[in-house]
C-alpha cells in the first residue's frame, strides 16, 4: 500500500515534530516516521529527563544548608527511586503533549524505520520512504513530494571506550541508573559532561573531570571557563585540563581505572564508573542516503541555509547536519524548512543571534561572540561585567556566585556577545538574545529599567559598566 504526501519527516524529535506542526499549518499533508517514541532524544534521553535530575540534585544541595537559611531540618536523604519517578512522570506527562499536537494537527504518525529509496515505479526521483513497521506488519510505502530528514543524533564515543552499560556509560545509561554510584570519573568536560559533573556532585557522588583541551566548557568565553573551574572545584569535583585519555589503559573490576597523559607524566584514575561525554554523531546510517545524491562530511549531512541538500526535494535538519546541536535550533530549522518547502519567504538563521544554556550549578548563558572570537574577527571591543555578588536579589536566593560580561563594538556601540554565570541566567538570557536581533547598545539595554530586587538587574549593570557607568560597582 502507497500513500501520497507533501511532506514526509524521518524522525519525530523535537525539530521533527516542530516541522510537522508547522506543515500541517501551512495546509500540506504532513507524516512523520519515528522508531522510537515521539519527542526524541531531547524528550526521552536528554533535555528534560537530565533537568528533571537536575532539579532534584538542585532541591537536595538546597535542603542540606536549610539551615543557612534559618530552616532547620532534622536530617536530610536522598530516595533517588523517587528522583527516577518524577522524571519519568515529567517525560511521559510531555510525551502525550506532543501526541495530542500530531492527532489536533491530523498529522499521520508512523512508528519504525523509514528509509529513502531510490528512482522506482513510485517517483522518478528518490525519496520515496520505505516503513519497516515495529509492529512487524508488511512495509508502509510513502509517496512524498518533500522529505526532511530529522533523524538526530547519538553519544559519541571514543575508540576503546566502548559503553558496556555497566562500568563504561554514556548519557544515555545514565538517565537510567537505579542507583547512583560512589564515584565516577567523567571523560569530557563540555556541555553535557559538566551538567553530569554538576548534578553528581549534589548528590553526593565523587566526580572527576577529565578534559582534552586546556579548559572546561570550552566553546564559553575564556572568562566563563575559568570561574565555572572555580565554582566546580569549590563544589568538590576535580578538574583535570590538558589530558589525553588512553582507552587501551582503561582496567574494569571492582570499578574501572583508566591513564591520562597530563603535563608530559601519565596519570591513573580510579572510579566505580567511567562516563564518556566526548560530543554526538549523526543518525545517518540505514536510512537510505546512498539511493540519493545528498552529500555527507565528516558525518553530517551538507544542506543549504535552508536545509536543502543535493536533492532539493530532500531536506536536513537539527543534530543531523551538524553546527549547533540544540533542540531550540532543530525547531526553528524545521519551521524554515517546511517554510521554503510551501514557498513562504523566510530568513536563513543567523546562528551568532542563538541563545545557548549550560543547566549546571551555577548555570551558564550566552549569546553572540566570545570576546576573543570577537577580537579574531576584527572588531575592537569594549566590555562591561558585573558580579551577582552586587545583586540583592543573588543574595537573597543565596546564589551570589557568578557574573554577566557583555562585549561590545567601539566603533558601532553594538552588542556583539553577552555571556552568563551564575542563579537563573538561562532564563536571563533571552533578553540579551532578543538585544542581539535589534542591534541593541549597552546603552539601551543599561537604560530598560530592570525591576528590583532581580537577578536581572545584573544585565543592566553589566550594559552600563561596557562604559563605566554601572552604578553599584
Amino acid at each position: 500500500m502507497a500513500t501520497e504526501y507533501d511532506v514526509v519527516i524521518l524522525g519525530g524529535g523535537t525539530g521533527g515534530y516542530v516541522a510537522a506542526i508547522r506543515s500541517s499549518q501551512l495546509g500540506l499533508k504532513t507524516a512523520i516516521v519515528e522508531k522510537g517514541k515521539l519527542g526524541g532524544t531531547c524528550l526521552h534521553k536528554g533535555c528534560i529527563p537530565s533537568k528533571a535530575l537536575l532539579r532534584s540534585a538542585e532541591v537536595y544541595a538546597t535542603a542540606k544548608k536549610s539551615d543557612e537559611f534559618g530552616v532547620e531540618v532534622n536530617g536530610v536523604s536522598l530516595n533517588f527511586t523517587k528522583v527516577q519517578e518524577r522524571k519519568e512522570q515529567i517525560v511521559e506527562q510531555l510525551h502525550k503533549g506532543v501526541k495530542h499536537l500530531m492527532k489536533q494537527g491530523k498529522i499521520d504518525v508512523f512508528e519504525g524505520i523509514g528509509r529513502i529509496l531510490g528512482p522506482s515505479i513510485f517517483s522518478p526521483m528518490p525519496g520515496t520512504i520505505s516503513v519497516e513497521l515495529n509492529s512487524g506488519e508488511e512495509n508502509e510505502m510513502l509517496i512524498p513530494k518533500n522529505v526532511v530528514i530529522a533523524t538526530g543524533s547519538r553519544p559519541r564515543t571514543l575508540p576503546g571506550l566502548d559503553i558496556d552499560g555497566e562500568f563504561v556509560l554514556s548519557s544515555d545509561e545514565l538517565l537510567e541508573l537505579e542507583e547512583l554510584p560512589k564515584s565516577v570519573v567523567i571523560v569530557g568536560g563540555g556541555v553535557i559532561g559538566i551538567e553530569w559533573a554538576s548534578m553528581l556532585s549534589d548528590f553526593d557522588v565523587d566526580v572527576t573531570v577529565v578534559e582534552y583541551t586546556d579548559r572546561i566548557v570550552p566553546t564559553e568565553d575564556h572568562e566563563i571557563s575559568k570561574e565555572m573551574e572555580r565554582l566546580m572545584k569549590k563544589k568538590g569535583v576535580k578538574i583535570v585540563t590538558g589530558a589525553k585519555v588512553l582507552p587501551e589503559t582503561l582496567q574494569k573490576g571492582e570499578g574501572i581505572t583508566i591513564s591520562a597523559e597530563h603535563k608530559g607524566e601519565t596519570k591513573e584514575f580510579s572510579a566505580e564508573k567511567l562516563i564518556v561525554s566526548v560530543g554526538r554523531q549523526a543518525n545517518t546510517e540505514g536510512i537510505g542516503l546512498e539511493n540519493t545524491d545528498i552529500v555527507v562530511e565528516k558525518g553530517f549531512i551538507q544542506a543549504n541555509a535552508f536545509g536543502q541538500t543535493k536533492e532539493s526535494h530532500i531536506y536536513a535538519i537539527g543534530d543531523v547536519i551538524g553546527g549547533l546541536q540544540l533542540a531550540h535550533v532543530a525547531s526553528h530549522e524545521g519551521i524554515l524548512a517546511v517554510e521554503h518547502i510551501a514557498g513562504e519567504t523566510s530568513s536563513p538563521i543567523d546562528y551568532s543571534l542563538v541563545s545557548k544554556c549550560i543547566y549546571s550549578s551555577p548555570e551558564i548563558a550566552s549569546v553572540g561572540y566570545t570576546e576573543n572570537e570577537a577580537k579574531e574577527i576584527g572588531f575592537d571591543v569594549k566590555v562591561g561585567k558585573f558580579s551577582f555578588r552586587a545583586i540583592g536579589k543573588a543574595l537573597v536566593y543565596g546564589e551570589k556566585d557568578g557574573f554577566v560580561k557583555i562585549i561590545a563594538d567601539k566603533e558601532t556601540n553594538d552588542i556583539l556577545g553577552v555571556h552568563m554565570i551564575g542563579p537563573h541566567v538561562t532564563d536571563m538570557i533571552s533578553e540579551a538574545g532578543l538585544a542581539r536581533v535589534l542591534d541593541a547598545t549597552p546603552w539601551e539595554v543599561g537604560h530598560t529599567i530592570h525591576p528590583h530586587p532581580s537577578l536581572s538587574e545584573a544585565i543592566g549593570e553589566a550594559a552600563l559598566a561596557v562604559d563605566g557607568k554601572a552604578i553599584h560597582s
